[in-house]
């Protein structure tokens, strides 16, 4: 039934009315197979905390620590090592969330926290002068507080790819798309709030998406746990779900694909605060791009980013996972070429000018990013075994924040080696061209990744059958779940 109606909205009818509708029509058809809730919690969770607010915080924190702070691009892209720490401690969320049920519920509560903790992060930044470290650790506060909010909807997606595998590259396919448009958003208007509120107002704009995870804790559908003994049954659970991560991550299967993923984001090293620092300076003969252009180039890739996801949900979702990973992170290096035309300024030479070419290397990057990161969300919802959905997930996200770690603390130091600076950019080049090779050298690892076809079931059949520990867990925490199910109808009905 599910396969014949995504059949009949991809076939669709001829007219721009049908291509209109076709959007509308998957939407509702993943509402009532997954629930309005769980949609309208990803919409939330990625739209607005990951897209808006990650975008808005993408170009305010830049000119923050550019224009308020004062401080070299390379001592940034070391800063940025301590915000990305939340995500690494990803596996930490997970257990909490799996096996830490607060009033019964294993979700809800996460998300009021994370959004009490963002609030409060976020108004100390916006309304107090901090010095570097204090502002760090309102940066962090605000970064853990989105980790937390994604480690948790992560765990409900992984939890309904396991349950419904057909629909595992559509919900991926909602977590672009709503990233994307959030971040077109975001992108849109921050260079605005920038030039007009300076870097630490527009900061205080970041308070609304948290505002609204505590909203969502409250209202996104999720049954009550019958909690008899529980406190004592949390240690066992910690265990079980410990034991089950050693025990899955032991496995080729999993252990391979983990790796290339941790590769292919470590090898690729960030000079973004290099170039940053370059495109914004004033002095001839740099770009010196305005506050509101740099937003509105981070908007049109935004929407290029959508392209991305259209292209991947229309036409690469069906391919093995090794044959599009190949090609995604083939053509990832040779757009990184694009870069480096840019700040050796041979885009002047072939009578581009500045605007127009950053513009189509933003809207190319985009693109090639989006369909090199869906394919990889998708192998890692498959990674997952039963029961302990968020903890592994959580796991495997945390390998991928240790990589893109590995790539700023790289970035990093090639910045400071290179003698890149507030003022100096002669060698910005070198860096740009290592950052190309470097990425074009994890091609070496791709036969890490398996052959499969993006809505097989990888994980082998020991771990799904319900003798394994993690799938015993996941047993018994249905029964809770069903349990808790009777208790309330029972009192319902009294």
């Amino acid at each position: 039934m599910l396969e014949e109606e995504r059949g009949a909205m991809e076939a669709g009818g001829g007219g721009w009315a049908e291509a209109a509708l076709e959007p509308v029509r998957w939407v509702r058809m993943l509402c009532r197979e997954l629930g309005a809730t769980f949609v309208a919690g990803v919409v939330l969770v990625y739209g607005l905390n990951q897209g808006f607010a990650g975008s808005f915080f993408r170009v305010a924190s830049d000119y923050y620590w550019k224009d308020v702070q004062r401080v070299q691009p390379a001592t940034v892209q070391f800063l940025s090592i301590f915000f990305h720490v939340p995500w690494v401690l990803k596996p930490l969320w997970g257990v909490m969330t799996d096996v830490l049920p607060v009033q019964g519920y294993r979700r809800r509560p996460y998300f009021v926290f994370s959004g009490m903790l963002g609030m409060f992060s976020t108004a100390i930044l916006a309304g107090v002068g901090l010095s570097v470290t204090s502002a760090v650790v309102c940066f962090v506060g605000i970064s853990t507080a989105v980790a937390i909010a994604d480690v948790t909807i992560d765990a409900c997606i992984a939890k309904n790819s396991i349950d419904k595998p057909a629909l595992a590259p559509d919900m991926q396919s909602l977590c672009a798309f709503s990233s994307s448009l959030g971040a077109l958003i975001g992108y849109a208007t921050s260079g605005m709030f920038v030039h007009h509120l300076g870097a630490q107002g527009a900061l205080g704009v970041m308070a609304l998406p948290p505002t609204m995870l505590v909203f969502l804790g409250f209202y996104i559908y999720e049954l009550k746990m019958y909690q008899h003994n529980m406190k004592e049954k949390v240690l066992n659970k910690v265990t079980v779900a410990v034991k089950g991560m050693v025990q899955t991550i032991k496995y080729p299967v999993v252990w391979k694909p983990s790796l290339y993923m941790f590769l292919s984001l470590a090898l690729s090293i960030s000079t973004h605060e290099g170039q940053f620092y370059w495109y914004t300076n004033k002095e001839p003969p740099n770009p010196g791009f305005s506050q509101e252009f740099v937003g509105m180039v981070h908007a049109v890739g935004a929407v290029a980013s959508m392209v991305g996801v259209l292209i991947y949900h229309k036409n690469l979702k069906d391919y093995p996972f090794r044959s599009i990973l190949f090609f995604a992170q083939l053509l990832h290096g040779a757009s990184g070429l694009l870069d480096l035309t840019f700040v050796l300024r041979w885009n002047l030479a072939l009578g581009v000018p500045d605007a127009a070419f950053v513009t189509l290397e933003e809207c190319v990057s985009r693109v090639v990013g989006r369909v090199r990161l869906m394919p990889m969300m998708v192998l890692s919802t498959k990674l997952c075994p039963p029961g302990a959905e968020g903890t592994f997930f959580a796991l495997l996200m945390c390998i991928d924040s240790l990589g893109m770690l590995v790539a700023k603390t790289g970035g990093a130091f090639v910045l400071r080696a290179l003698h890149v600076t507030r003022t100096d950019f002669s060698n910005l080049w070198l860096a740009v061209l290592l950052r190309n090779l470097l990425r074009l050298s994890a091609l070496g690892a791709i036969f890490l990744v398996p052959t499969a076809d993006q809505t097989d079931v990888l994980l082998p059949q020991d771990l799904l059958s319900s003798g394994s520990p993690v799938a015993a867990a996941g047993d018994e925490e249905e029964r809770l779940l069903q349990l808790g199910k009777l208790t309330s109808r029972t009192d319902d009905d009294v």
